[in-house]
């Protein structure tokens, strides 16, 4: 089985390869010039072909006698000046991707969307997959882009593709991995004093892509699944995590008055260009809930065993 990979220089794509190699052949597609130090390190056999989402003819090519694509290319950012690129990126290059396997032939498609594509309400605490999309202040223009990305996806199902869907939450790789997705260890290596008051849900990188390819071996087809351990308070998470690194833990709530501040200095900060940090209305208010985002429906199929907390930040160490 040929396995095409887009995404596969990111975290979760890298371990994804490691995870499908023994099913079958691994095809890479990157841009030039991108990393492959994470698949290098790994030692997984990667047949790399340098193609991008927007460009036709190099899509065709990489799809040529494909049997299987995991679609794990996308953009992660919360910055307000990034809407249009996150756009094109998770949006367009999704419909790219699907509207091209249509015309090649091919038929199979893993989708990597992300919890933020599912939705969050004021009103719910628990979210399962079922949850429907509605606009709402909570959802971050990240979040719009996977969740119209993910649009695409089930368009090209209605069109004859098989589609599998996964929804990870927060991905915890390595320290060493360095992927913007492991910055959030930065919070407690840094020393930071202040934690929020909401929760955050998350999952060890290799949870995520073992379910994944579980589900898979499964023939799952036109499904979605949340990939997520548990939801902890970030006050225990931050703690496990010094724990783990040897570090004091962030000792103080953030109140409503210091988290507008802090608001207002990023977006001050923004604008006269000295910083970019992505804190904003949206991301300072979700921060301050408590959600979770419910896995029952692969525990129901899989009854699969999370690693612990404490175990993947020693590991991520």
């Amino acid at each position: 089985m040929n396995i095409l990979i887009t995404g596969i220089t990111g975290l979760f794509g890298s371990y994804l390869a490691g995870e499908f190699a023994p099913l079958g052949k691994i095809f890479g597609m990157r841009r030039a010039g991108s990393s492959t130090r994470l698949l290098d390190q790994a030692g997984i056999d990667v047949t790399y072909v340098e193609a991008d989402l927007h460009d036709q003819t190099k899509l065709e090519t990489a799809l040529e006698n494909m049997d299987l694509v995991i679609h794990a290319a996308g953009m992660v950012s919360f910055s307000p000046s990034d809407s249009d690129q996150l756009y094109q990126t998770n949006v367009i290059g999704t419909r790219n991707l699907v509207n091209t396997m249509l015309e090649k032939g091919v038929k199979r498609l893993i989708h990597v969307s992300s919890v933020a594509a599912i939705g969050r309400s004021t009103e719910l605490t628990t979210i399962n997959e079922k949850f429907k999309w509605t606009e709402s202040p909570l959802h971050t223009d990240y979040a719009r882009s996977k969740y119209e990305g993910e649009l695409e996806v089930w368009r090209g199902e209605q069109e004859g593709l098989e589609v599998l869907v996964v929804n990870p939450s927060i991905i915890l790789g390595k320290i060493a991995d360095e992927r913007s997705s492991t910055s959030i260890y930065n919070y407690v290596l840094e020393g930071k004093t202040y934690y929020p008051k909401g929760d955050v849900n998350y999952i060890d990188a290799r949870d995520a892509a073992k379910v994944t390819r579980l589900l898979f071996e499964k023939g799952i087809w036109g499904e979605r699944f949340i990939l997520n351990a548990a939801s902890i308070s970030y006050k225990e998470f931050f703690k496990q995590m010094a724990q783990a690194f040897d570090k004091k833990a962030p000792q103080k709530p953030v109140t409503p008055l210091l988290l507008n501040l802090a608001v207002w200095y990023a977006g001050f900060s923004r604008w006269i260009g000295t910083s970019n940090i992505p804190l904003n209305r949206s991301t300072a208010r979700i921060s301050q809930m408590a959600v979770h985002f419910d896995n029952s429906k692969v525990q129901k199929i899989l009854d699969y065993e999370f690693r612990p907390l404490l175990e993947t930040f020693k590991w991520a160490k």
